[in-house]
């Protein structure tokens, strides 16, 4: 399991539009990987989830990657957050 914490940067938080771009670099990998928001947590791959965690500008998230390939997927959607979100 390999994790990283990111402050969200995007002025709507995970609205819509970065939730569905996130699902969609999620779901490249075989990988799991969940966001955490203070107690709720979701998968990544999961729109509908997501965007219930309720996550704005300034809020902090715990990303989590488990399974294949976990060390090259971490630093991927490392880059993603910052590039993104």
């Amino acid at each position: 399991m390999q994790s990283f914490n990111y402050t969200i940067t995007d002025e709507a938080g995970i609205h819509a539009r970065p939730a569905g771009m996130l699902v969609k670099e999620a779901g490249k990998y075989n990988a799991q990987v969940m966001v955490k928001h203070g107690e709720k947590e979701a998968d990544a791959r999961k729109l509908f989830a997501l965007m219930q965690l309720g996550i704005k500008k300034g809020d902090e998230v715990q990303v989590t990657v488990t399974g294949d390939d976990e060390d090259a997927v971490v630093v991927q959607m490392e880059q993603f957050f910052n590039e993104n979100i």
